[in-house]
């Protein structure tokens, strides 16, 4: 961590880890704000001031890339590798090893999760009551984000395709980017409206 105004180095805490590419989230809750990171060995938090870890939790795949996001006061963290695809959405506040048991899909400060649905390299998003999570293959699945209810899962375009970017949201629609140029536009909410496809 560095001093914005300086940029004199404030804090640095080593990571017993391997390469992980999804960006640092800051939430900033109630009680206290968090630096929380996504990688393989762990999902961590750290207090933003001196980096200290807060909490950890195990149980991702191989390979990380997505970005933590907050909303309704959860930490969504979601993975697609080997060899498990996780979708999780967190409770702040945690403190020590908040690892799910096995066989476990909540706990203290699990409010939910799932083995399998996670994405590898698009960010999920929550926009509304919703989390969308687009998967590589072209697929885009729905939940409830404060339950994990599954609302419903679409092949994109009715074709699929190839998706790294991850979806953007405005004016109660979804936009999500193929790596074919296709710019898919959805209408958000609880049933898949596709209301335009448009070619870049």
């Amino acid at each position: 961590a560095y001093n914005l105004k300086t940029g004199k180095q404030v804090w640095k805490t080593s990571r017993e880890e391997i390469p992980s590419w999804g960006s640092p989230t800051v939430y900033e809750g109630k009680s206290r704000a968090e630096v929380v990171t996504n990688a393989t060995r762990a999902i961590r938090s750290y207090d933003p001031l001196t980096g200290k870890e807060l909490w950890s939790m195990k149980g991702n795949p191989e390979v990380t890339a997505t970005t933590p996001i907050a909303a309704f006061d959860l930490i969504f963290i979601s993975n697609s590798y080997r060899p498990n695809q996780p979708l999780y959405a967190i409770k702040p506040g945690a403190s020590g090893d908040i690892s799910l048991k096995q066989g476990e899909e909540t706990s203290d400060f699990i409010q939910w999760s799932k083995q399998r649905g996670g994405s590898y390299m698009p960010t999920p998003l929550v926009y509304g009551e919703y989390l969308y999570v687009c998967a590589n293959h072209g697929v885009l699945t729905v939940y409830e984000a404060k339950t994990g209810v599954r609302v419903y899962q679409q092949r994109i375009g009715d074709k699929g395709g190839a998706y790294s970017a991850s979806p953007v949201a405005g004016d109660g629609k979804i936009y999500l980017s193929s790596e074919d140029g296709d710019v898919f536009v959805v209408k958000a909410g609880p049933k898949y409206e596709l209301l335009s496809d448009n070619k870049v």
